[in-house]
């Protein structure tokens, strides 16, 4: 089967799904709420743990959230290990990415593999989706 849509790596579409990744984790290394929920586009789902999270509007993702479910973990950032376009159109791109997360001594807690999909909406790229088998 012939794909429709080449990922383009060099394409202002995938610049602009990166641009939104990289906002995304700078803003939950900061633990800047306003940042997260800047690089999101919404509706925002998040399917993980066996569980299914909709995030309606901006302001509906808390950190606090975030921050339940990894406290035990002793998180204290995140990083991407790598983020691969899977297919891409001019308001949307599929990515395959991994993230590590990472206590503040520098051990790692663990590596998530994930698929995220990034789109535009009304002319602002943010992560609209998120598949991960993390906590």
């Amino acid at each position: 089967m012939e794909r429709k849509q080449d990922p383009g790596a060099d394409s202002p579409e995938v610049a602009a799904a990166m641009k939104a990744l990289d906002d995304f984790i700078a803003a939950l290394n900061a633990h800047d709420e306003a940042g997260i929920n800047a690089a999101f586009n919404f509706p925002h789902v998040r399917f993980a743990s066996n569980k299914v999270a909709i995030f309606e509007k901006r302001g509906d993702y808390t950190f606090a959230g975030f921050q339940e479910r990894t406290s035990a973990e002793g998180w204290h950032h995140s990083a991407w290990d790598f983020r691969e376009p899977i297919s891409a159109g001019p308001d949307k791109v599929h990515l395959d990415v991994q993230f590590s997360r990472w206590r503040e001594d520098g051990s790692l807690i663990g590596r998530h593999r994930s698929l995220y999909i990034v789109t535009k909406l009304d002319g602002h790229w943010g992560i609209q989706s998120r598949s991960s088998f993390a906590p």
